[in-house]
């Protein structure tokens, strides 16, 4: 006796079903995959004010930026994060500092190989970072072209083949030394005093460049930046612009300043724009309506170097400049006997702006203002994974 047809055609109807739930599977598997490739350890849902410790990145191998510098190869195995269990000591980086040259050191010459690619893996974590925080807050920038006033605060040094982003109370003035020394403007960077690092150097700004000389030295050149921790670059600039005698922030800055936001201000302190408080430089640094404009000493360096749409390939930290500066001077090759200097010729007898100054000096303002000020440098901190300053801010 034959089955009735009703069976035959719930067989076929459930191989029919478990093939197309199959082929579903699949085809979902698929597009998952191609959702991760197109934004690689990136959660595009995030809320974009997350805090730096709240916000959580994967450090893949690949996928990224594989921008790297000349004369560094990295193997996966080496890109790191730099909160690793196996930091690098300050035992190493005086090591880098004062041994620059493996062979000068033969009890140490085993060392130095490790802690230089200690060095290029923090480098390497860095910028995969930034490649990140681009992807997320402004996905499509690198396609965008590059115009003049975007290198505007960019120096070109040709012979070694850099461009240093200008990103003043972070080193500026020694770095400036150093590509004249590498220019070949000067014989040592003991030799060029401040006025002549800044107003004479020669150097010139890649705006200068035609169209096809910028984009060929953005292209094969090295980039370089330095970046310091926000509050305490604008502590430093602070105290530098008015707690000193200036004839230019004075009168330029302080005077509208003391005008706008002090009650009762008195005539001298109108005239002279002396005097103004670390509050009322903060008033107008987030004041909608300034009276005078933004300063290149404070201006966030998310806006003040374009790290996004430049995409630099070497990210240094004044925190650790010195090590780090000749770690990027051996690898471009620069001569062995230019290292980093390390002298401070502005205000030489007031103490360095550290994070103990900096605290002091926002303890001064209230919570809200706190808040506001680290609103104002938010992708700084961010883009540059620096930990919030204050453990009231959100």
């Amino acid at each position: 006796m034959k089955p009735p047809c009703s069976l035959y055609c719930s067989l076929w109807f459930l191989l029919l079903l478990g093939a197309g739930s199959l082929l579903l599977l699949v085809r979902l598997q698929d597009l998952n995959q191609v959702v991760l490739q197109q934004t690689p350890g990136v959660n595009m849902m995030a809320d974009p004010r997350r805090t730096t410790e709240e916000d959580a990145v994967t450090y893949r191998t690949s996928g990224a930026d594989q921008t790297e510098i000349p004369g560094q190869v990295l193997s996966d195995s080496l890109l790191v994060i730099e909160d690793s269990k196996q930091p690098v000591t300050k035992r190493h980086r005086k090591l880098l500092l004062k041994n620059p040259n493996p062979s000068s050191a033969p009890a140490d010459a085993e060392k130095e190989p490790h802690l230089r690619q200690q060095l290029a893996a923090i480098q390497a974590s860095r910028r995969r970072l930034l490649t990140e925080v681009c992807a997320k807050y402004q996905p499509g920038v690198t396609e965008q072209l590059v115009s003049q006033r975007q290198v505007s605060r960019v120096f070109v040094e040709d012979r070694s083949r850099l461009l240093y982003c200008e990103v003043p109370k972070a080193g500026c003035s020694n770095w400036k030394r150093v590509l004249m020394v590498l220019r070949g403007s000067a014989a040592s960077t003991l030799d060029i005093p401040h006025n002549a690092a800044h107003y004479a150097n020669h150097l010139r700004r890649l705006e200068n460049y035609d169209h096809a000389g910028i984009a060929e030295r953005l292209r094969s050149f090295t980039k370089l930046l330095f970046v310091r921790e926000p509050f305490e670059r604008l502590v430093s600039a602070f105290r530098d612009k008015f707690e000193s005698p200036n004839s230019y922030y004075h009168p330029v800055f302080g005077r509208p300043i003391i005008s706008r936001y002090r009650a009762n201000a008195t005539r001298t302190a109108l005239r002279t724009g002396a005097g103004v408080t670390f509050r009322e430089f903060v008033q107008y640094l987030l004041d909608v309506r300034r009276p005078v404009g933004m300063d290149i000493h404070w201006e966030p360096v998310s806006q003040l170097c374009h790290p996004c749409l430049l995409r630099y390939n070497f990210i240094g930290k004044f925190e650790s400049l010195e090590e780090e500066a000749n770690f990027l001077l051996r690898s471009v090759g620069a001569p062995r006997n230019l290292t980093f200097p390390d002298f401070k010729d502005r205000n030489p007898r007031a103490e360095r702006t550290s994070s103990t100054i900096t605290q002091r000096y926002f303890s001064q303002l209230n919570s809200t203002e706190r808040q506001k000020a680290f609103d104002f440098y938010y992708m700084d901190y961010l883009m540059f994974n620096y930990p919030k300053p204050f453990k009231d801010l959100h």
